[in-house]
């Protein structure tokens, strides 16, 4: 393994997405995103809906991929990210992820409660992370 790498485990709950080395991992969080390098300090982040970016030990480009929450896991320069979903923007359907926006945003108006509130606001969230990552591959 070379030393400017750490291994990458990137699972979400129905596929292993990436596994291998990886050079610089960028996690959506709760307070905004955080980058995570070699030998990072161990620890837990939250993760929320957005885009995930990193590096690999090959690639000079930036692999994304719309995610949902989860956890990342920082242990002996070793990351785990667990995801609900996570989706390359080119397999994303802007279509379908346009028609879930809109139904995201109907529920929203009925009257609810907080559980399903919560889920609408979710689903409003992960339809607008599809979309960014939609516009940002197709330009």
């Amino acid at each position: 393994m070379k030393t400017d790498t750490f291994h990458l485990k990137f699972v979400a709950s129905d596929k292993v997405f990436y596994e291998g080395e990886c050079r610089i991992l960028v996690v959506p969080e709760l307070n905004g995103e955080m980058a995570i390098m070699t030998r990072h300090e161990d620890m837990v982040i939250a993760t929320r809906e957005g885009e995930i970016r990193f590096r690999t030990a090959e690639d000079a480009d930036w692999r994304r991929a719309a995610v949902g929450v989860g956890l990342t896991h920082v242990l002996n320069n070793e990351v785990t990210v667990l995801v609900d979903t996570a989706e390359r923007p080119e397999d994303i359907d802007a279509v379908r992820a346009r028609q879930a926006l809109e139904r995201a945003k109907e529920q929203l108006r009925q009257k609810q409660s907080i559980q399903e509130y919560r889920l609408s606001k979710a689903s409003l969230a992960r339809a607008f992370s599809r979309l960014k990552e939609v516009s940002k591959y197709n330009n």
